[in-house]
């Protein structure tokens, strides 16, 4: 009884995939050179790469929608362009982020770029 009711309690729990690299990381890799990361803003934001004429958000590609309220911000607070990196960890599933991102950058004059675990 005590096995049945521990593996019903295991499917029942979410499984949730641990992603291959940090957004940290992947901040780290592609803004050095570029820009500053980590760039505090005077209300305690954080803009995850400031660069010479773009404030950058990264996110996941499944968060895709939040990076452009993000980048928005940034953008308006420090007077440079809204980017955003997308990580896209599985191409195949993560596609149709990146084209929903794509689709709202172009209306709104956001510079998109993606980064993958192959580029780490």
């Amino acid at each position: 009884m005590k096995r049945l009711v521990l593996l019903l309690i295991l499917l029942s729990t979410p499984c949730y995939a641990a992603h291959l690299y940090t957004e940290k990381q992947y901040q780290t890799k592609w803004c050095a050179g570029k820009g500053i990361a980590e760039f505090v803003l005077p209300d305690n934001t954080r803009v995850d790469c400031l660069t010479k004429t773009h404030a950058i958000e990264f996110d996941f590609a499944n968060k895709w929608a939040e990076s452009i309220g993000q980048s928005l911000y940034y953008s308006i607070r420090t007077g440079k362009k809204a980017g955003v990196v997308l990580i896209m960890e599985n191409k195949q599933r993560d596609e149709k982020y990146l084209k929903r991102l794509q689709c709202v950058a172009k209306r709104y004059c956001i510079d998109v770029w993606v980064i993958s675990p192959e580029s780490m």
